[in-house]
């Protein structure tokens, strides 16, 4: 019984001098440098929204709202299935563990195409460059370095995702090593394919065209989702007992920590930069 509470209860681990777990306060460190460098950022584009340069172009001849709004709704809802994730693996709820991380992952999937599509559309429709503007250089690098840490936070569920098949110890499985990198690369294929998808869609709907005009115009990227899509789907049927479980629930928490993060950081980012313009 003892032994049980002392896996599961992450909150007062008394084997450190803090009571919290070295691998938590190693993230919360980083988090803490990580939110003095986008304050810096943000207030660096404050500073030059409130004193714009002649002939800087109004932002709201640029943003779409309707666009951005939706994105962020999609973020927020993959910090609701992030925690999902963590309850289910404190629970040893494997199976509740790895469809909600797969469901943030496509959630991250569908924020990063979103932004991929904004950018382009911001250069070649609206011609604001990183370069052209201050408040183009300003706001790319800011709006850039969030998508990064996103992208970097999908590639963290990834891993973690393929990890939780790793066969139990003593478990002869010669084939794990190359098995998970295959299914590494499978589930950064149906990524890439859907945020693809997502940027193909939009475009088609932007343009007026229907769903049939994105079948048609896309029809290989579709085909490329389904076939990396099987074969994640044939690497992760179960093989007998994993070497991750409850005791694997603060190496999650630290995961959802740092998706978290992520998620409140835009919504200082869409308030300060997008949501002010409207005001």
């Amino acid at each position: 019984m003892s032994s049980h509470a002392d896996t599961i209860d992450h909150h007062h681990d008394h084997t450190t001098t803090t009571g919290i777990p070295n691998k938590k306060l190693v993230m919360w460190a980083f988090l803490a440098s990580d939110c003095m460098f986008f304050g810096v950022l943000i207030a660096t584009h404050m500073i030059y929204r409130l004193y714009p340069p002649p002939g800087a172009p109004d932002p709201m001849d640029i943003f779409s709202i309707e666009l951005t709004s939706f994105s962020t709704f999609i973020l927020l809802m993959s910090s609701l299935m992030m925690a999902l994730a963590v309850n289910a693996i404190q629970k040893n709820n494997l199976k509740s563990m790895r469809l909600s991380l797969l469901t943030t992952v496509f959630f991250g999937t569908i924020f990063l195409g979103c932004q991929v599509y904004e950018f382009q559309h911001f250069v070649y429709a609206k011609h604001l460059t990183l370069t052209n503007s201050i408040f183009g250089s300003t706001f790319y690098t800011l709006t850039g370095t969030h998508g990064t840490h996103v992208a970097i936070g999908v590639f963290w569920l990834i891993l973690m995702y393929v990890r939780s098949f790793q066969p139990a110890a003593g478990i002869k499985d010669k084939g794990w090593f190359w098995r998970g990198l295959i299914h590494i690369a499978a589930v950064i294929g149906v990524v890439i394919f859907s945020m693809f998808a997502v940027i193909g869609l939009t475009h088609t709907l932007q343009a007026g065209e229907g769903f049939g005009a994105f079948l048609s115009h896309d029809f290989g990227l579709l085909i490329g989702l389904a076939v990396t899509t099987a074969l994640s789907f044939y690497l992760a049927r179960p093989r007998g007992p994993v070497a991750f479980g409850e005791a694997n629930a603060i190496d999650v928490e630290s995961m959802g920590l740092y998706w978290h993060f992520v998620d409140i950081v835009w919504i200082v980012i869409f308030t300060a930069v997008y949501l002010l313009e409207y005001l």
